[in-house]
């Protein structure tokens, strides 16, 4: 499940990431998140092209929240995949995700609807879930608001990864929205200390003590950990949710985690394709210089294009 040493183009991405580390303090979070924007506009400045993107408002049970929604080139309505940043739950938001997220659209033919839920530790454990299951319900019953067909998809990476499962485990229990896929990229379920990827990973872009401050954030207490609607890896029985794609990397501390739950979405009954790409680390896929990235979002692309469309159209990553 990991290779002999880690892709050089990842190598190189971490070693730029690792020049600035992760506060584990209230304070430091704001002010990270105050830099983060402006990083984030010059990074952004010549995104790739999709037909149109639309920012806007949607409700949730607290407010209402930012969205993004990401509409391809192309006449008629179209499925929606609602998608989920990572971040811990404590750090990310739409634009970090915005390169992602753009190429998502283009490789799907789908709409994709971005998502700022509320973060940790302002907004601890079930906030996030209250709003990413608001929105994937909102999405679902508002067709002509995100230009789409009614089919509903929900996909994340890291935290985001997390919230995409629980919102198809909720819809399933619930009898909410119909959703026809899950795309979960290296999420953060079922990680436990004793797993070989965390003993063996742990320091590689995110430390022992990084995944320790994001779950006293997150969770509280072990109580809410031990939530299905935490962590799906906790339910008992998976078997009524939608199909998925799940992915994880080799040198993430993330990916027994990730992998337990592919199994596990096997074992009740589930369709999954489960990819693992052994010399990357987590948080690859939104990394713009590395090949194999761009090779991870083509396969979630085309797995959302066969479940969700006719014809979903494939466009260059750049």
């Amino acid at each position: 499940m990991q290779a002999d040493e880690i892709n050089p183009q990842a190598q190189a991405a971490v070693d730029r990431q690792d020049r600035l580390s992760l506060p584990h303090s209230r304070r430091g979070v704001k002010l990270l998140r105050l830099i983060t924007r402006p990083a984030m506009w010059i990074r952004n400045r010549n995104p790739p092209r999709v037909g149109t993107t639309i920012d806007r408002r949607i409700p949730s049970p607290e407010g209402e929240l930012d969205a993004r929604l990401y509409l391809p080139d192309t006449d008629g309505p179209v499925p929606t995949v609602v998608f989920f940043h990572g971040g811990g739950f404590v750090l990310g938001s739409i634009d970090t995700h915005d390169w992602l997220c753009r190429h998502l659209t283009r490789e799907s033919g789908c709409g994709v609807l971005s998502v700022d839920y509320r973060l940790a530790p302002e907004h601890p454990f079930p906030a996030a879930v209250e709003d990413a299951y608001a929105a994937a319900e909102w999405a679902a019953t508002n067709p002509d608001a995100v230009n789409g067909t009614g089919t509903i998809a929900v996909a994340g990476d890291s935290a985001g990864g997390t919230l995409a499962a629980v919102v198809a485990l909720i819809a399933a229990e619930r009898d909410g929205p119909e959703i026809t896929y899950q795309s979960l990229i290296y999420p953060a379920i079922g990680v436990e200390e004793r797993q070989d990827s965390v003993q063996e990973n742990t320091g590689i872009v995110l430390s022992e003590d990084d995944m320790e401050w994001f779950n006293r954030c997150y969770y509280v207490n072990d109580i809410h950990r031990r939530n299905p609607y935490a962590d799906p890896a906790n339910a008992c029985d998976v078997s009524g949710v939608t199909p998925a794609t799940v992915i994880t990397a080799g040198f993430d501390p993330l990916r027994d985690g990730g992998n337990a739950y592919a199994e596990q979405l096997v074992r009740d009954g589930v369709s999954t394709r489960y990819r693992n790409y052994d010399d990357m680390v987590h948080g690859f896929i939104t990394f713009r210089d590395v090949d194999r990235a761009r090779e991870a979002i083509r396969g979630v692309g085309a797995d959302l294009a066969e479940m969700l469309t006719e014809d979903g159209p494939s466009g260059d990553l750049r």
